[in-house]
């Protein structure tokens, strides 16, 4: 199908075909040749890159494509956005470069959609100019919050006309370096977000913990909370409320996730694709082997879906409808199909498929914490059973 004829069909503008071709120049010329296995974990070299690639990318007008026009954004609906962020997300760096990667492009619409205008113009501005990162910090080690989100142990204890913030925060994306961070606590009227600065005397970045996926800007962070003092100004939004804020947060975030990485595992896909196309095996070439054919097929069965699935619920999005049952329904499925096209990759490829020499094995560790982040697959679908099995709930 066409893209005149897709936008016809699932309601994009009329004029994205033009930008997805833009952003796909900009993603073929201005990114891919920046990328390195150099790179991976080389967390002070990403985020000297980042300055330079969303110069670029502001020259290139593919800059924040999930903003309003008034923050210097593309003012896409996200049914445009699930096709742009899927293009950008061919490259490691194209979310960086256009700022819609986590944990900032999810933080940019909470802080627009809860911030006092003070705290817009103190965090949201310079957030939305790439002057500055942040963070989300909600999971916490045994026995805090993870899957389970009433574990939460971060308190907020209200102390004259301060908060005191106490408690512990690990894998948090992007904490490493972060100016500030919005923080999950509880207090006597229930869970609250919390806006705290990274040099406020009672926040400590303890360490980065590494992992599996290596191209993560600012890491993945531990952080303690220690008597950490912030005012009245610091609450993001009301008191209580943080539990709503944070599950309106996460909806999007991971449809997002979902845009980006179908673009990352099409990439590895199509450089597989070219290899068996080249690749000699027993007298032909491996495309001829019809084991080869039938992942390469299946994979494109695992797009194709994938796509369908986001499209919807950035349609329902659009719509201003809820999505929670739909957007775990999509999480669930994309994050494991992902995975599969990008295996599909890496087997068709052989060694070479093992090795750095291509970005396919890069890409195949970047996609796999997928089906833990925003929310295990296990969980969603014990969420998701227990919705569809209340009494009352339509038929399949």
């Amino acid at each position: 199908m066409d893209a005149a004829a897709a936008a016809n069909i699932f309601g994009h503008s009329p004029g994205l075909p033009a930008l997805r071709a833009r952003v796909r120049r900009f993603v073929d010329e201005q990114l891919i040749p920046h990328e390195s296995a150099a790179l991976a974990h080389g967390l002070d070299r990403l985020d000297a890159l980042a300055g330079s690639l969303r110069a670029k990318a502001r020259a290139a007008g593919v800059y924040a494509p999930q903003l309003p026009a008034a923050l210097g954004g593309l003012a896409l609906s996200w049914r445009d956005c699930a096709v742009v962020l899927e293009e950008l997300g061919r490259s490691f760096l194209g979310p960086i470069a256009a700022h819609c990667a986590a944990p900032d492009q999810p933080n940019m619409i909470c802080l627009q959609q809860l911030g006092t205008p003070a705290q817009q113009q103190r965090y949201l501005n310079p957030l939305v100019q790439g002057r500055l990162r942040s963070c989300f910090a909600m999971t916490e080690p045994a026995p805090g919050a993870g899957s389970d989100p009433a574990m939460l142990q971060t308190c907020a204890q209200r102390r004259g006309d301060q908060w005191l913030l106490d408690g512990k925060k690990w894998f948090i994306s992007g904490a490493v370096d972060a100016a500030f961070a919005i923080v999950l606590a509880r207090t006597g009227s229930g869970a609250t977000l919390f806006i705290v600065d990274a040099d406020n005397p009672g926040y400590r970045l303890v360490r980065n913990v590494p992992g599996i996926d290596s191209l993560q800007i600012g890491g993945h962070g531990e952080i303690a909370l220690t008597g950490c003092a912030v005012g009245p100004d610091a609450v993001l939004g009301e008191v209580g409320q943080g539990w709503v804020y944070a599950q309106a947060r996460l909806e999007p975030a991971r449809i997002a996730h979902c845009m980006r990485f179908i673009g990352r595992a099409a990439r590895a896909m199509e450089i597989a694709q070219e290899y068996v196309k080249t690749r000699q095996s027993f007298g032909q070439p491996l495309a001829a082997l019809q084991q080869v054919q039938a992942m390469v097929a299946d994979a494109h069965i695992d797009l194709h879906a994938s796509r369908l699935m986001t499209w919807h619920v950035a349609a329902l999005m659009d719509a201003g409808q809820p999505v929670k049952q739909e957007s775990a329904l999509a999480k669930v499925f994309v994050s494991e199909a992902v995975n599969r096209v990008a295996d599909r990759a890496a087997q068709m490829m052989g060694a070479l498929g093992m090795s750095q020499d291509t970005p396919v094995s890069l890409i195949l560790r970047e996609l796999r914490p997928f089906r833990i982040y925003d929310g295990a697959s296990e969980v969603h679908r014990s969420a998701l059973a227990r919705r569809i099995l209340q009494p009352g709930k339509p038929r399949p």
